[in-house]
């Protein structure tokens, strides 16, 4: 075989060897082996168009007597006051105050820049104010001690970080947050038994908690279709179905029973 022969196979040969590594350089691309074909995350959602936001308020009730009011034995701290009552059902006239409402489901894919604005709770009486708080996932709490003596602020929560920490009286605000959604978060005092309150921890802004008339507002949301959760310390979650048009404003009331 001559020469001109050899070379040609030979060039062929190497052809063949460059054009297979080409191949596999694509295939493990395709595969995302490479740095550069890395999954980008999905774009959040449109932002919210004022013009067509809705609205969805209501009334929560208690259903049946009222329970009478316990009364809160403070004597084994003197600075405390001893007259404070506890707020585990607090109902006035069939109204049900610290009920936590918010949208369980319809938002979607939906994201929400976490509050700049802080939130507060506050220590008074040797009861926490208020009883039940809503915050968003990673905004700011300042928490505060008015009272001339120490508490121990503890939360027990089950998806979040547990802590325990002291408070002086008048010290600076204790800052904090939680990263986790998370429903009726305990929080209590080691140095007082009888302190306690719940955080409510959701990823979207739409939520609220029932006065002293048992009313609730939520403002802003996006035309759709929605499940709104009413959530007692005591007695649970109940659920109900809304369906909320361009600028809608509806009305859902809703009752527990004990």
């Amino acid at each position: 075989m001559n020469k001109k022969l050899w070379a040609a196979l030979f060039l062929l040969c190497l052809l063949g060897l460059l054009a297979g590594c080409s191949k596999k350089e694509n295939t493990n691309e395709e595969q995302g082996s490479s740095p550069s074909s890395e999954v980008k995350p999905a774009p959040a959602s449109a932002p919210i168009d004022p013009a067509t936001a809705a609205r969805v308020s209501g009334t929560v009730t208690f259903g049946g007597t009222t329970p009478k009011g316990q009364k809160i034995d403070m004597s084994q701290d003197a600075a405390c006051k001893g007259n404070n009552m506890a707020e585990t059902i607090v109902a006035n006239d069939g109204k049900l105050a610290n009920v936590f409402v918010y949208v369980k489901e319809g938002l979607g894919d939906r994201t929400f820049d976490t509050p700049k604005d802080s939130t507060t709770i506050d220590q008074k009486g040797c009861q926490y104010h208020p009883h039940v708080l809503a915050v968003m996932t990673g905004q700011n709490i300042e928490i505060k001690n008015d009272d001339d003596t120490t508490h121990n602020i503890h939360p027990t929560p089950k998806d979040n970080r547990e802590w325990n920490e002291s408070q002086p009286p008048k010290a600076a605000p204790i800052e904090k947050s939680f990263a986790r959604e998370e429903i009726m978060l305990p929080v209590k005092c080691n140095q007082h038994p009888w302190m306690k309150m719940y955080v409510n921890v959701v990823k979207s802004p739409f939520f609220a908690v029932t006065g002293a008339d048992g009313k609730y507002e939520i403002k802003g949301l996006p035309p759709g279709n929605y499940t709104l959760a009413f959530v007692q310390e005591k007695m649970g979650e109940q659920t109900q179905k809304v369906t909320l048009a361009a600028k809608d404003s509806k009305t859902v009331d809703q009752g527990f029973k004990p």
